[in-house]
């Protein structure tokens, strides 16, 4: 908006340079009319006459040089706004497409935010499930804990059985070497009562 308006006080001040420098051509020729007209003050005031045409070429002369430059100023600025719409244009397109863009981060962080809520459903049921497990385990624990102690209990008794049966292996052998030796005794001795029978007997017979 700021450049428009720039431009349009640039095109005002173009006129109004045109309209001094109809007014100064016109001014000129009322001069050179006068002086026809008098010759003798034109003489008279030759030179101031000079000098004033001096200033007028200058101030043409520069008058001409600024209306350049401004034009100059009016080609850069139209440049410069056909610019400024060609990325306006851009500009439009860019935020159109970050607009559908966004649209579609919102639906996806709506979706999201979904799949979050059911997750922290699901990591409280877990969680709840985590707990009993625990329970579970630490009750676990427990019976493991008796169990081993059970299971000492019965190695400890298991350990002394052994030795027990070791001991009364022991003793039956022990026992049975006895018996060996007492069933040896009483063979020996059985064998020496008959024969002490029977030459008892034998003398018997001689005797009768």
């Amino acid at each position: 908006m700021g450049q428009q308006q720039d431009i349009n006080n640039l095109i005002q001040g173009k006129i109004a340079v045109d309209e001094e420098n109809a007014r100064l051509k016109n001014e000129f020729s009322n001069l050179n009319q006068k002086f026809k007209d008098k010759s003798q003050e034109l003489k008279d005031t030759e030179e101031c006459a000079q000098k004033k045409e001096e200033q007028n070429r200058l101030v043409i002369k520069n008058l001409e040089e600024e209306n350049k430059g401004l034009n100059t100023c009016c080609a850069d600025l139209l440049n410069d706004l056909e610019k400024l719409r060609k990325q306006e244009a851009q500009w439009e397109t860019e935020k159109s497409g970050n607009d559908a863009r966004i649209k579609n981060l919102e639906a996806d962080l709506a979706e999201a935010r979904e799949q979050m809520k059911e997750l922290r459903s699901i990591c409280s049921n877990l969680s709840s499930q985590l707990a009993v497990k625990q329970e579970e385990l630490s009750q676990k624990d427990c019976d493991v804990i008796r169990t081993k102690k059970e299971l000492q209990e019965l190695q400890n008794l298991y350990r002394q059985n052994i030795e027990h049966t070791a001991q009364q292996t022991e003793l039956i052998k022990q026992l049975q070497a006895l018996n060996t030796d007492t069933q040896k005794v009483l063979k020996d001795q059985e064998d020496a009562h008959t024969a002490e029978t029977t030459s008892y007997q034998k003398v018997c017979h001689s005797v009768l």
